[in-house]
């Protein structure tokens, strides 16, 4: 019988299988349709902003050349590109400039992990990372105001699923979509500020830093004095890493640490960093089997969809033999284009006629773009599910914690009673040594 007992708790010991259940937590409904409506507020938010149209773009063989990829290939030939074709050149909008060019290295990262060709993944997430620096450096007024409007979605989006994925992994409770929504929007400040701590953080000591290199254009004493200083700027500069190191690595965990312990900014944001340096390679390994496991659950369910709008389709070609009016296409052909694995929604061979089709066409592209928004929302669903399992499971191995562990308002509730609680246990000693002393005198 020990025997036996000793393989069973061996594997109850083992943590990281836990994260094989993100995939039936992520696919619960109320997560899918919070990430689907912070998709569309944030979609709907870049689509209003491009009607400015600010990105450089010419045709080219392959289709659309736009600044950005000017800038992948050269960072220095932007400029010039743009100063070239300002006027004759095309323009599109930046958030369509960037969610294509997202998309498609999400792609080539998804192909690239399945093929075991790590270096390819690095690559792609690296160029999706390069673009924050085309967005900032011409287009910084968008991106502000972009990045606000995003990160105030993400922060009630975001910290709903992770509040209900805390819930779901802690305990195995299953909290409605108002609850984890009221719950997010209380710790808002919390949300929305942890990721900007660190980044003012770093522009702070930074300053620092920039003003000793001023001290050092004074003649003849500056370079003296910034000499003298020089020591105090290398540990800024430690401090800086130390911070960018944490916040990259810790990112992950920031959301997580508020939706399981509702913490304030300052503590989820020192959560998260100690949890990755006390252990790094724990955290690199779980990170690992949720990226890996993901793509794999990503790549099921588009399969799925592809299969409901291949299935959905060819029904729909058996019944349809009437061609369009104007250009002898089949009618369903020219409202609808077959669906492809790569390729859930295309519209670029369409060929409506008249303003039927043109309508039909419209609606069918809408009903699409919503499947694949429900795939988006699956991968968004996915991450901060996954990631709040992440946090549970170093929290245990950091802190001891158990996994069963979750802040709940009860919690505050009792923190809150507990000074009053206190104060009557004091006072009722005093009361009864009253009454002792009252009968001690009556004796």
């Amino acid at each position: 019988m020990v025997s036996e007992k000793q393989p069973l708790q061996l594997l109850d010991n083992l943590l990281f299988p836990k994260i094989f259940r993100t995939f039936r937590i992520a696919i619960q409904p109320a997560k899918l349709v919070i990430a689907f409506l912070t998709l569309v507020i944030i979609c709907l938010a870049g689509w209003l902003m491009d009607f400015s149209k600010t990105v450089v773009a010419t045709k080219g063989s392959q289709g659309n050349e736009t600044e950005l990829q000017i800038y992948m290939a050269d960072p220095g030939g932007v400029q010039p590109y743009i100063e070239s074709f300002k006027e004759k050149g095309e323009r599109t909008g930046v958030f369509t400039t960037l969610w294509c060019f997202a998309a498609a290295r999400f792609k080539g990262a998804v192909d690239s992990l399945f093929a075991f060709n790590l270096p390819a993944v690095v690559e792609n997430i690296i160029d999706c990372f390069k673009t924050i620096g085309w967005a900032l450096k011409y287009h910084f007024l968008y991106c502000i105001i972009f990045f606000v409007i995003k990160l105030a979605a993400i922060s009630v989006g975001g910290g709903a699923i992770c509040r209900i994925a805390a819930l779901q992994f802690a305990r195995g409770e299953k909290p409605g979509l108002t609850e984890a929504l009221r719950f997010s929007i209380k710790k808002f400040t919390s949300f929305f500020a942890t990721p900007l701590v660190p980044v003012g953080m770093v522009i702070l000591i930074g300053v620092f830093i920039f003003l000793l290199g001023l001290i050092g254009n004074i003649p003849r004493a500056g370079e003296l004095i910034m000499a003298v200083f020089i020591f105090l700027a290398l540990i800024a500069g430690a401090l800086i890493a130390i911070v960018l190191i944490g916040s990259v690595a810790g990112f992950n965990l920031m959301f997580p640490a508020v939706a399981y312990d509702g913490s304030d900014c300052f503590d989820a944001i020192s959560r998260s960093f100690s949890y990755v340096y006390a252990r790094p390679w724990r955290m690199g390994f779980y990170t690992a089997i949720a990226a890996i496991y993901g793509a794999i659950c990503y790549t099921f369910v588009r399969l799925f969809a592809f299969l409901l709008l291949w299935v959905t389709h060819r029904f729909l070609q058996l019944g349809v033999w009437v061609d369009n009016s104007s250009k002898e296409v089949n009618k369903l052909m020219a409202i609808w284009q077959e669906p492809r694995f790569i390729k859930l929604a295309d519209s670029s061979g369409l060929a409506a006629g008249n303003w039927s089709e043109s309508l039909a066409a419209f609606l069918v592209q809408l009903l699409l773009l919503a499947v694949v928004g429900l795939v988006v929302s699956f991968i968004i669903s996915f991450y901060f599910s996954a990631n709040t399992i992440i946090y549970s499971l170093m929290r245990n191995k950091v802190d001891s914690t158990a996994l069963d562990d979750v802040y709940t308002h009860f919690d505050e509730a009792k923190t809150m009673s507990t000074p009053a609680e206190s104060g009557s246990e004091e006072v009722q000693p005093e009361a009864e040594s009253e009454t002792q002393t009252d009968s001690s005198s009556s004796w």
